[in-house]
C-alpha cells in the first residue's frame, strides 16, 4: 500500500504515513455486531484447525478468510452502508485468534497424551492426567500472555519500521478490506488476482490434478541434495510483497542446508558405510534428504533461528526500553496532557494494564495444577515467552505467519528449559511435564503474538484504535478456549495419536511427536548441541557479512520448497523495478503488484478453508483426497510435476504482465 502524505511531514521530514481512516475520525469500530462475528468466527477456525494441524500437521490462515467471511454477512445483513471497513477489521482482529490458540496447543499438549499411552513412560511412572480444565487454562494464559507482551513493541515493529517490515499477510488483508469499501481499478485487481489463485489452488488442492509440491532427490555429486518447490499461490504473493532481497536471504539459507549442508553428510555416509551419527537412528548412507533434514539440518535452523533471534532483540531492545519509558511516564503523569493529546491511531492499552494482566497471568502458570511449575518454571515461561514474543513478532513481519518457525522456537525453549531443570534437579518424568508445560505456554503465546502483530499491522494501514484491537482480540482468545479441551479430548477419544489396537490410524500430530521426542533426549542427556552451535556460529557469520541473520536462518530451519517460490515471487518484484525506469510509475506498478500478490494470499486462505472443511465433513472427499497419499489423483506423480511447474511458472509470469498491463505511462 502506498504511503499517503496528504500534506502531514513527519519529525525527519519524511512523509508522514496517513492510514485509509485518519485518526481525526471517528467511526463505528468493536460493536456488538462485530464482536460477536469474530466470536463465532474464532471457535470454528480453532475447531478446525486443530483437527487439520493433527492430521496433516499445518494450519490454514484465519485473518483473510475472517474479513472476507465478515464483509459478505454484514453486508448481506446491514448492507454496504451498515458496516465500516473498522467494524471488519475488529471481526478479522477476533478471528484470527482461534488459529493462532488451535496451533499453539497442537504443536505441544498432544505430547502429554502421547506419553500416557508409551508403554516405556508408564513404566517410568509417568501420571500426570491432563484435563479439558487443564487445557482451558494452557490455552487462555499462554494466549493473553502473547497478546501483553506483543503491546509495548507496536510502536517499534508496527510503526517505526513500517518501511522496514511488510507483515505480507497483515498489508494483505488491509488490500483486500480496503478494495471492499473502494471499488473502483483497486477492486478489480485484487479480485481478478483472489479469482485466478483461487482457480489455480481449487484445481491443484481440491482437485488434485496436478501435484502441490514437485521435488527432486539429486544423485550423483549432489546426492543427499533436493530442489522442490510448494507451488501455491500464497508463497508466490509474499515473496513478492517482502520483496527479492528478504527472500534471498531466505533462499540462501535454504541453499546452504538442503544443497550444502545435506550433499557433505550423504558424502560422508557413503565414505563410512554404516556409520550411525545421534539423533539419527540409520546409517546416514541410507537416509534420504527428508532424514537428513529431520536428524540434523533442522537442528543447524534451530541455532540459527535462536541466533537470529537474540540480533533481533537486541535491535530491538532501544525501542522496547521506549515503549516501557513512554508509559511508566503516562502513568505517573508526567506527560502533561497524554492522554488527550494521543491521537485515536496511536492508543495502546495502558501499561498499569499491561503490567498487572501480566502479573495475574503469571501467577496463573505458576498455580497451574499437575505440571510442577514453581517459581522456576514460571520464569522461564515469561522469560521465553518475552524473548520469543519479540523474535516471532518480527519474523511473521518478515515472511508473514504461515512461515514463521513456530515449532523451531519451541524446541529451543525446550532444549534450554530441559537443561535448566536439569540443573537444578527436576528429572525424569517430573523434570520432562515441567519443562513441556513451559514449552506449551511459550508456545501458544509465540503464535497469538505473531498473530495480533499482523493484525495490528492490517489496523495500522486501515487507522484503527490500537487499543480495540487489542482488547478484542482477547475475546478471540476467550471463547476458543473454552471449547478446544473438548475437541482435544474427542479427537483423541475418535483418532487417538498414537497407533495402537483401539486406534489404528491415528492422528500423527507431527509437532507434538517431535516436541515429546526433544523432552525424552535433552532429560536422557541424547541431544545433539553440536549442529544447534554451529548453526548459531552460521547465524552469527552472516551478521558479520552484513547481512540480516534472522530471514537467513528462517530458510535454513524451513523446507527450501518453502523458500523457492517465494524467492521465484521475489524475482517478479525484482524484475518490475529493472523494466520500469519511471520512478512515478514503479510505486504505482508496486502498489499494484502488492494487491496483486495479496489477492493470491488470499484466495490461498479461502480455498485452503474449504479444503479443510470437505476432508472433515465429507467422507467420501476426504477417501478422494488421501487416495494415492502424496501423489496427484489426475496426472500421476512424475507428469503432475512437470505440470506444477509448468503451471507455477505460468502463474508467475501472469502476474508480471498483469502488474505491469494494471498501470501504463
Amino acid at each position: 500500500m502506498a504511503d499517503k502524505a496528504e500534506g502531514n511531514v513527519s519529525t525527519t521530514g519524511a512523509p508522514k504515513f496517513q492510514p485509509y481512516i485518519k485518526a481525526e475520525q471517528s467511526i463505528p469500530e468493536a460493536t456488538m455486531k462485530a464482536l460477536v462475528l469474530g466470536s463465532i468466527i474464532a471457535v470454528i477456525f480453532a475447531v478446525a484447525n486443530a483437527y487439520l494441524g493433527l492430521k496433516f500437521g499445518m494450519t490454514v490462515s484465519a485473518s483473510i478468510p475472517a474479513a472476507v467471511i465478515s464483509m459478505g454477512v454484514l453486508r448481506a445483513i446491514y448492507g454496504k452502508t451498515g458496516v465500516t471497513v473498522l467494524e471488519n477489521n475488529i471481526v478479522q482482529t477476533i478471528g484470527s485468534a482461534g488459529e493462532s490458540l488451535a496451533a499453539g496447543i497442537i504443536f505441544t499438549l498432544p505430547a502429554f497424551f502421547i506419553w500416557a499411552a508409551n508403554t516405556e513412560m508408564i513404566a517410568a511412572g509417568y501420571k500426570y492426567d491432563i484435563t479439558k480444565m487443564h487445557i482451558f487454562w494452557f490455552a487462555l494464559l499462554g494466549g493473553t500472555l502473547g497478546v501483553l507482551l506483543m503491546i509495548p513493541l507496536r510502536k517499534y515493529l508496527v510503526e517505526k519500521e513500517h518501511g522496514n517490515l511488510r507483515f505480507p499477510e497483515g498489508t494483505a488483508c488491509a488490500e483486500i478490506i480496503i478494495a471492499g469499501d473502494e471499488g473502483g481499478s483497486r477492486a478489480r485487481v485484487i479480485f481478478t488476482s483472489m479469482g485466478v489463485g483461487a482457480l489455480y489452488k481449487a484445481l491443484m488442492s481440491l482437485g488434485r490434478f496436478w501435484s502441490e509440491s514437485p521435488s527432486y532427490n539429486l544423485k550423483g555429486l549432489m546426492k543427499g541434495g533436493v530442489i522442490g518447490m510448494d507451488a501455491t499461490p500464497a508463497l508466490l504473493g509474499v515473496g513478492y510483497i517482502i520483496g527479492p532481497r528478504v527472500a534471498a536471504l531466505m533462499m540462501a539459507g535454504a541453499v546452504i542446508g538442503y544443497l550444502g549442508f545435506s550433499p557433505l553428510l550423504a558424502f560422508i555416509g557413503n565414505q563410512i558405510p554404516g556409520l550411525i551419527i545421534a539423533p539419527g537412528t540409520i546409517p546416514l548412507n541410507e537416509m534420504d534428504p527428508a532424514g537428513l533434514r529431520n536428524s540434523y539440518i533442522k537442528y543447524l535452523g534451530v541455532g540459527a533461528v535462536a541466533f537470529g533471534g537474540f540480533i533481533s532483540l537486541t535491535k530491538s531492545l532501544p525501542a522496547i526500553v521506549s515503549s516501557f519509558a513512554t508509559g511508566f511516564a503516562q502513568l505517573l503523569h508526567r506527560e502533561s496532557g497524554a492522554g488527550q493529546a494521543t491521537p485515536r491511531t496511536d492508543r495502546d492499552l495502558p501499561m498499569i494494564v499491561v503490567l498487572a494482566g501480566a502479573l495475574i497471568v503469571a501467577l496463573g502458570i505458576w498455580l497451574l495444577p499437575g505440571t510442577n511449575l514453581n517459581l522456576l518454571g514460571t520464569v522461564l515461561a515469561v522469560v521465553f515467552g518475552f524473548f520469543f514474543v519479540v523474535v516471532a513478532a518480527r519474523i511473521v513481519g518478515i515472511v508473514g505467519s504461515s512461515s514463521s518457525p513456530v515449532s523451531g522456537m519451541t524446541v529451543f525453549t525446550l532444549l534450554i528449559t530441559s537443561l535448566i531443570l536439569l540443573y537444578f534437579g527436576y528429572t525424569g518424568v517430573e523434570g520432562m511435564i515441567s519443562a513441556m508445560s513451559v514449552g506449551a505456554v511459550v508456545c501458544i503465546a509465540v503464535c497469538l503474538s505473531g498473530t495480533i502483530s499482523q493484525d495490528l499491522k492490517t489496523g495500522y494501514l486501515l487507522g484503527a484504535t490500537p487499543k480495540m484491537q487489542q482488547l478484542t482480540v482477547l475475546l478471540g482468545v476467550l471463547f476458543p478456549s473454552l471449547i478446544i479441551g473438548a475437541t482435544f479430548f474427542l479427537l483423541n477419544d475418535a483418532f487417538g495419536f498414537v497407533r495402537t489396537a483401539q486406534h489404528l490410524t491415528p492422528l500423527e500430530a507431527p509437532q507434538a511427536n517431535v516436541m515429546a521426542t526433544v523432552v525424552q533426549g535433552v532429560i536422557g542427556g541424547n541431544i545433539p548441541w553440536t549442529p544447534i552451535l554451529v548453526g548459531a556460529m552460521i547465524g552469527l557469520a552472516v551478521e558479520l557479512l552484513g547481512a540480516s541473520s534472522l530471514p537467513f536462518a528462517i530458510g535454513m530451519y524451513l523446507p527450501l520448497s518453502l523458500s523457492t517460490p517465494i524467492m521465484l515471487g521475489g524475482l517478479v518484484a525484482w524484475l518490475i523495478r529493472k523494466t520500469t525506469k519511471d520512478e512515478d510509475l514503479y510505486k504505482k506498478r508496486e502498489e499494484s503488484g502488492i494487491l496483486f500478490g495479496s489477492g493470491l494470499v488470499a484466495s490461498d486462505a479461502l480455498i485452503g478453508v474449504l479444503s479443510a472443511g470437505l476432508i472433515a465433513g465429507i467422507p467420501a472427499y476426504y477417501n478422494y483426497y488421501t487416495q494415492y497419499g502424496s501423489v496427484p489423483n489426475i496426472t500421476g506423480e512424475t507428469f503432475g510435476a512437470i505440470v506444477s511447474l509448468v503451471l507455477f511458472l505460468g502463474l508467475a509470469l501472469m502476474f508480471y504482465v498483469m502488474t505491469r498491463a494494471s498501470v501504463k505511462k
